[in-house]
């Protein structure tokens, strides 16, 4: 019983790569490792003779056992031994490239297996020499398991309770006081008294887990880190090929049948710009297995069949939500669908599979998505006059959905497309955004779509550039797409949504689901001079979704460590940030007046203000709104005169401090009247703890 439990200890954490592979495709290789160690333990403990053999008898069957399951029987030696050779130097890197849930190959899956045989069989040996350190060759693969996809919520703590428990029983099982034949009821009332302190540090480390991400950021994972591998070579940016297309209109690009109307594809997603080029971000990874479907909005698979004619380069037309790619071995950029080849994409024929998100209700009345905002990004070296532009655009609206459609109506009412023969402006730079956003008000989809996407990162709305091509109207079948059909587009983040394609040239027409959707809340959008800022909830919308959603756990289990973990919420949050204004307020000098500004914007934050990096008290005041309570902003503009006063006159800064500080407090009661309720979540909110990325 003793070698079950150890190696129980050993299959458990392999088949806790689950995240990464699916269950069924780990259970078989795992399970064979584990047999067999312990099929040859048995055999040697009734062999003698066989004892001083057992670890090379239990790799070499366990090889040929863990091979046999994952390559197949119909491989040949060689073939088996190059893919038991890439099992062990490249599978792991492999999995960490490659989208999950990852394919069951060989290639990727071997190295979780022959981890838990290389476990088993050290643990067995050191089981009959040190019993106690039996436990350790589990611990790597446990602690690289949650490496590279951390188990979070109820599937965690009911994971962790069965390991402890294997623990204890290890430690009952091989303690120095067993009596040679001991009776059940001691044996039982000894595994409960030493499960009591395992137990009990169990507990604990869930409530400093807890505490330490009690916002449910995502889990760590190594992946994270791990972006394939792009074969080397200059890639053209298809931002830069749209005057160029659009000068031989009639050139074929690609062909696509689909059982449903598509209104556009997409090339390329270009979210990073330097003031001069855009480029593409995200982290490509080697598409794996049909990737999930999102949370919310509920979403519909649709399919495509796509042959690409040419001049394309690498990129490959494709949809927002990719599932999955049959023909073709394309990298793949999750978080936004653009799909790359290794090489030309010229005469690539394919099936496509994407979630196409359903209609979603109120997304007039929707927010920005707070993640996505936390980092719009840089845009370069702003000309001053597009600042100006941009917020008389909006009116000084803060940012929500509302505000991306008053925006696009913005570019949509006061500046023009050039049609075909007249000339063509190029470059999306901003020398050329300022002429077309201040003098000639004309130019293609590439400057409608890199000016909106400018100037909504410019307002705190979190946006992106998308490159592709609209589909012809009312067709589905046998459809050609042509270099008449280049389009360029924004796209912003919307809380609880997703990403939502904008078009403010008019140019793409919607076809069903969150593009109808868009366009009934275009059309329900009041007049520029009749916009309000709308009543956004405190919270997104929608429950908890995900891997643990749907599975119960008895309440009293867990009753204890939830308690403590509500006690330190409640309690510690709010104390943390009584401690660290009374600390601010401390300083000595300047340094309080600094603290009285990081103390403003922590609670405009709070507030559900958006505040980028390198914003002065006085571009708060601008991004508060004149729609904000007179208390709000006579405290902005006091701590503003306090701050620049303590800048430009250290010498003078004590005396500024309680200037500053008193503009705080005024600050904070216009905030509590405006929102009471805002107040009470904002004392118990812990993202509040958390310095902002960018903040001096």
């Amino acid at each position: 019983m003793t070698r079950a439990v150890v190696l129980l200890l050993t299959m458990l954490p392999g088949l806790l790569f689950a995240p990464v592979f699916g269950f069924w495709a780990l259970c078989l290789p795992v399970l064979a490792a584990g047999v067999v160690c312990f099929g040859v333990a048995e055999l040697c403990a009734r062999r003698p003779v066989l004892l001083p053999w057992r670890p090379v008898l239990a790799v070499a069957l366990g090889l040929t056992a863990v091979v046999e399951i994952v390559v197949g029987g119909t491989a040949s030696p060689g073939e088996a031994l190059r893919v038991l050779t890439a099992g062990v130097t490249d599978s792991w890197r492999l999995t960490l490239q490659t989208t999950w849930p990852a394919p069951a190959d060989p290639a990727l899956v071997l190295f979780v297996p022959l981890l838990v045989l290389a476990a088993s069989v050290l643990a067995v040996e050191l089981l009959e020499r040190r019993p106690l350190l039996a436990l350790l060759p589990s611990l790597p693969i446990l602690v690289l398991s949650q490496a590279y996809g951390a188990l979070t919520g109820v599937t965690a703590l009911v994971v962790g309770a069965g390991y402890v428990a294997l623990v204890v029983l290890l430690l009952v099982l091989t303690g120095p006081d067993r009596p040679a034949t001991p009776s059940p009821l001691p044996r039982v009332g000894t595994l409960l008294l030493a499960a009591v302190p395992v137990v009990a540090l169990g507990c604990a480390g869930v409530v400093a887990g807890s505490v330490a991400n009690p916002a449910g950021t995502p889990a760590f994972s190594l992946q994270e880190n791990q972006p394939a591998p792009l074969p080397p070579g200059r890639v053209a940016n298809p931002l830069t090929e749209i005057a160029g297309r659009l000068l031989h209109p009639e050139v074929p690009v690609f062909r696509y049948s689909s059982g449903t109307p598509v209104d556009r594809w997409r090339l390329a997603v270009l979210d990073r710009f330097n003031g001069v080029t855009w480029s593409p971000g995200g982290e490509p990874r080697r598409l794996g297995a049909p990737l999930p479907a999102p949370a919310a909005p509920p979403s519909d698979l649709r399919t495509a069949d796509v042959t690409v004619f040419g001049s394309l380069g690498p990129w490959l037309p494709s949809q927002p939500l990719v599932s999955g790619v049959d023909g073709v071995a394309p990298f793949v950029d999750a978080a936004s669908g653009q799909l790359r080849l290794p090489g030309p994409a010229d005469g690539a024929a394919y099936r496509l599979r994407w979630w196409e998100p359903g209609g979603q209700s109120g997304l007039l009345g929707r927010g920005v998505d707070p993640a996505a905002a936390r980092d719009v990004g840089d845009v370069g070296a702003v000309p001053p006059e597009v600042t100006a532009l941009a917020r008389a655009a909006v009116r000084d609206l803060r940012p929500s959905f509302q505000t991306a459609l008053l925006l696009e109506k913005y570019f949509s009412d006061h500046y023009r497309v050039v049609r075909a023969g007249e000339r063509l402006p190029t470059g999306s730079g901003w020398p050329q955004l300022k002429r077309f956003l201040l003098e000639t008000r004309a130019g293609t989809s590439e400057q409608f779509a890199a000016a909106y996407v400018a100037m909504a990162k410019l307002l705190g709305i979190p946006a992106r550039l998308a490159v592709g091509f609209r589909s012809p109207a009312g067709a589905s079948r046998d459809v050609v797409v042509r270099n008449a059909d280049v389009l360029a587009w924004p796209e912003v983040a919307v809380d609880g949504v997703g990403w939502v394609a904008l078009d403010p040239t008019g140019a793409a027409a919607p076809s069903g689901g969150l593009g109808d959707t868009t366009a009934r809340a275009r059309a329900a959008l009041p007049p520029p001079d009749q916009v309000a800022p709308p009543r956004l909830p405190a919270t997104g919308p929608g429950g908890t979704s995900g891997p643990d959603a749907g599975f119960s756990v008895p309440g009293p289990v867990f009753a204890v460590p939830a308690a403590v973990l509500l006690v330190l919420w409640l309690a510690g949050v709010p104390v943390a940030g009584l401690v660290r204004g009374w600390r601010r307020r401390r300083r000595p000098g300047y340094e309080s007046v600094a603290g009285a500004w990081a103390e403003a914007r922590d609670r405009l934050r709070a507030h559900g203000v958006v505040l980028t990096a390198g914003m002065t008290v006085r571009d708060a005041l601008s991004a508060v709104g004149p729609s904000a309570p007179p208390e709000v902003r006579e405290g902005l503009s006091e701590l503003a005169d306090a701050f620049d006063a303590a800048m430009w006159a250290p010498s003078a800064a004590g005396g500024e401090r309680d200037r500053a500080w008193s503009a705080v407090r005024k600050l904070r009661r216009g905030l509590a009247k405006a929102r009471p309720g805002r107040r009470i979540l904002a004392w118990f909110d812990p993202r509040a703890l958390r310095p902002s990325r960018g903040w001096s």
